[in-house]
Formats: structure tokens, C-alpha cells, sequence
């Protein structure tokens, strides 16, 4: 089997169906049939074919959906790239995956062709999807993404948490994130729910959005539920009556916000763990208790143990290695073939699993992840900059925030606009302290614990 399969339960079986709200306008599963089936015969005229890459770099709008699905029905592997990376990033991830084309809101496809899908044999082992997720040397790696590994996660989302055709899906989260293009878009299109594609989450339109729409599901990161404590009381109440299912991930949920949440919108959320390597290993369950501060219990043919502290998955929904880094994926598996997430966690007497923070000093930002390396190395690049670290500050919106501790001669304006200008907004270091020295052991490694909060 191969991706198509589960679709067709909605592109073909539900073609009358109204399925997808953009902009406005409502199009049925038949219509985003045909609509992918002409970009796909368009990607052929432009000489793509099975196992070449396609880079995409755009916001939340429905010609992205059209292009994975396109893809999906070649064989085409999908690269979506973060559209808040700045031309350092898109270099590296371009480079690497070695793309066809990169396509921006400045490509245009003309002529597009029939509406018939074209046929090509694919498998559950054919790539879908390289998605690039950052390493603790800084150097971004392309985790190989199946058509295997896509369905394992959606068919054991769909079950677990009872996802329907009877559904109203909100999706403001961004689909270049496996948190929306694994999780959301493949749950949608194999439940056959209805779904409505904003292009970010906007606290300022939030309460307007589910009001409108009376969405029964929505996914979010904790800094979209903080934003969402914020709304009137009485349309919280309103939007937790028509609620059957919220759920957070991406970054740990705090435990007070879980309470707040129930306390204004009378929902639990649902609180579940994953990786891009891996999808989702865990969720607290849809009928029984939502633990607060875990992330519940392992999924459907997820395997899990702790191994020094650090939690090792192994299962189908584990991706088939690092694009062209084969060294890199084979120190990632142990050699029974499990996948070390570098998590560190404990699992309770009765199987919930609580987080217990990171073997790296990965930095998570809003649902981003950030590692301190690549911010490091571009200012030690800089002019007067001597040493430079990296660490996370506690923030009570977006969880946690990058601060660069650094020794030398530098203007802070001046290392905050480099930073602006090639890295991420998400990335850029909230502060730039000065600092005599670099904590280090006897080796030299940078003991970042001791550096002054």
C-alpha cells in the first residue's frame, strides 16, 4: 500500500463532500482530486519523476496542498522548507537535498494539464516527504519520511483520538512542520473531516476564527493555548461547548496551563510527544486520564524503553534514516534498532511518560526547535566576537527563548541585526550578554549551567 490508498477513502470516496475552506471558498475531495491530479501532469511536463526532490517554501495556502498531493501520486519527494528561513538556511536545506526546483509564491505553473490522475507504482517504502531538523553540531539533516511512516502515524491518530468525517478541523498550525503536515493534513484527508486552512495563528483573529468556523478539533503548541487564555470568558466557554478534542504538542504543555485551559474552555487538553524523525511515539489517551506534565502512554505499535535516562522508540513510525548521512543514521539506532531520541524521561509504574529534558541543549521556541550551535558559529563570524554561547531563557509565551552569552568587543544592535538577517526570527537571540569568559571543564567543553542568568 502506499499513501493514495488511505486518501482515496476520501479524494474518490467522499469526492461529493465538502472538505476544505480557504479564503472563503469551500472545495469538495473531488476537487482537490482533480486539482493535484493538474499539477501533477504539470510537474511531469517540467521533467520531475519518481525520487526527484521538490522544495517548497510557502505559507498555509491551498496550492501547497495541491503540491504534496501531486507529489504523493509521483513518487516526488517533498521538501517543505520554513518560510521563516532566511537565504543561509534555504541554502544548506536546497544544497543538501539537491531539489528540481524550489518552489516560492513566485512560481507560477501554466497549462497545467488534465485532471485525470497519472499512474505510478509506488510502495509503502518510497520516500514521501524530506523534512530537515537541526543537530547538536548545528548542521541541519533531512529526515527520510515514508510512505509507511506517514500512514502508520495518521491511521493511529485517527483511531486513537476518534477522528471522524463528522468533524470540523481548525488548522492554523504551519504545514511546512510535521505538526501540521503529518499529524493535520494526513488525519484530515483519511478521516474525510471537514477542514478550514488559516495561514498562522493570529491571537488578534483567533476568537472571530472559532467562532465562525465551530471547529470540533483543533491541534495547537502550548504558546498558541497561553494566547488562547487570553480570550473573553464567555466566548471561551462558548468554543470549549462545541470542542470535542484539543491537543498540544511540539513543546512540553506546562501543567498550569493545562488547568487554566480546563478551567476557562471546560476542556482537558490532550497532550501527546513526537519527533520529526518519528512522528508521534505517545499520547495521553482520548478515553481516560490526561496526566498533567506527561505525555502519556506509547502509541499502537510504538515501542518504548529508557536506556541511561534517555528514551529509545522503535516501531513503523520511525523514518528510514538522514538523507546522505549514513554515518549519522547508523549512530542514531541502537543495534537492536532502536531510535535514541536523546530525551531524557521516566516511565511511571503504570506507563505514563513524563519528559525529563534534553541529552542536547536543544532550545524549543513556540513549537520550534533551535539548536544553540548554528547561532553560535554565525557570531563567531562576527567582527570582536571571541567566544560565544548559546543557552534558553523561560518564557511564559513561547516556553522558551534563546540568550547569547558573549566575550569580546561587540555592538549587541549590531550582532541582533546579523542575526535578523540570516537566521529565523524565532532564532535570534532575545539578548546578547557580555561576559568575561565561557565556563569550561578541564577538556574544554562549555559548561553552560554555570553561565549567569
Amino acid at each position: 500500500m502506499n499513501l493514495l490508498h488511505l486518501f482515496d477513502l476520501s479524494l474518490l470516496g467522499r469526492a461529493e463532500a465538502p472538505a476544505f475552506e480557504w479564503l472563503g471558498v469551500t472545495y469538495t475531495f473531488g476537487d482537490l482530486e482533480k486539482r493535484s491530479n493538474r499539477v501533477a501532469h504539470a510537474l511531469l511536463a517540467r521533467g520531475f519523476g519518481k525520487g526527484d526532490r521538490l522544495a517548497v517554501q510557502l505559507a498555509n495556502c491551498i496550492e501547497l496542498i495541491d503540491l504534496y498531493l501531486a507529489c504523493v501520486k509521483l513518487g516526488v519527494i517533498f521538501v517543505p522548507i520554513n518560510v521563516l528561513y532566511r537565504d543561509r538556511e534555504i541554502a544548506h536545506i536546497v544544497g543538501d537535498s539537491e531539489p528540481r526546483e524550489v518552489f516560492t509564491t513566485a512560481t507560477r505553473i501554466e497549462g497545467e494539464g488534465p485532471d485525470v490522475r497519472p499512474l505510478m507504482p509506488l510502495d509503502g517504502a518510497t520516500p514521501a516527504a524530506i523534512i530537515y531538523t537541526s543537530g547538536t553540531t548545528g548542521v541541519s539533516k533531512g529526515a527520510i519520511l515514508t510512505h509507511d511512516n506517514f500512514a502508520s502515524n495518521a491511521t493511529n491518530l485517527t483511531a486513537c483520538w476518534q477522528i471522524s468525517e463528522r468533524d470540523r478541523f481548525l488548522l492554523a498550525l504551519p504545514l511546512f512542520h510535521i505538526h501540521a503536515l503529518g499529524n493535520g493534513l494526513h488525519t484530515w484527508l483519511l478521516s474525510g473531516c471537514r477542514m478550514r486552512l488559516v495561514e498562522r495563528f493570529d491571537h488578534r483573529t483567533a476568537e472571530a476564527e472559532f467562532l465562525d468556523f465551530r471547529p470540533t478539533l483543533f491541534f495547537g503548541v502550548p504558546a498558541v493555548y497561553v494566547r488562547l487564555l487570553d480570550l473573553d470568558p464567555a466566548a471561551a466557554r462558548e468554543i470549549g461547548s462545541r470542542m470535542r478534542l484539543f491537543v498540544s504538542g511540539s513543546a512540553p504543555l506546562p501543567a498550569h496551563v493545562l488547568e487554566r485551559f480546563r478551567e476557562r474552555f471546560g476542556q482537558t487538553i490532550l497532550e501527546r510527544y513526537g519527533m520529526t524523525e518519528t512522528f508521534m511515539n505517545t499520547s495521553n489517551p482520548y478515553i481516560g486520564e490526561r496526566r498533567a506534565g506527561t505525555v502519556g502512554l506509547p502509541l499502537p505499535g510504538v515501542s518504548v524503553r529508557v536506556e541511561n535516562g534517555e528514551l529509545l522508540v522503535r516501531g513503523p513510525n520511525v523514518f528510514a534514516g538522514y538523507w546522505r548521512r549514513a554515518e549519522a543514521t547508523a549512530a542514531s539506532f541502537t543495534s537492536d534498532g532502536f531510535f535514541r531520541t536523546g530525551d531524557l524521561a521516566a516511565v511511571s509504574e503504570d506507563g505514563y511518560i513524563t519528559l525529563q529534558g534534553r541529552k542536547s541543549d536543544l532550545i524549543i521556541s513556540g513549537g520550534f526547535n533551535i539548536y544553540p550551535r548554528e547561532i553560535e558559529e554565525l557570531l563567531l563570524e562576527q567582527p570582536g566576537v571571541a567566544e560565544a554561547a548559546v543557552t534558553a531563557a523561560v518564557d511564559e509565551i513561547r516556553g522558551e527563548v534563546p540568550i547569547a552569552y558573549v566575550v569580546g568587543t561587540f555592538d549587541p544592535a549590531e550582532l541582533e541585526r546579523v542575526c535578523r538577517a540570516e537566521l529565523a526570527s524565532f532564532k535570534v537571540p532575545r539578548r546578547f550578554v557580555r561576559v568575561e569568559s565561557i565556563p569550561r571543564t578541564a577538556l574544554g567543553k562549555v559548561q553552560k549551567h554555570l553561565l549567569p542568568r
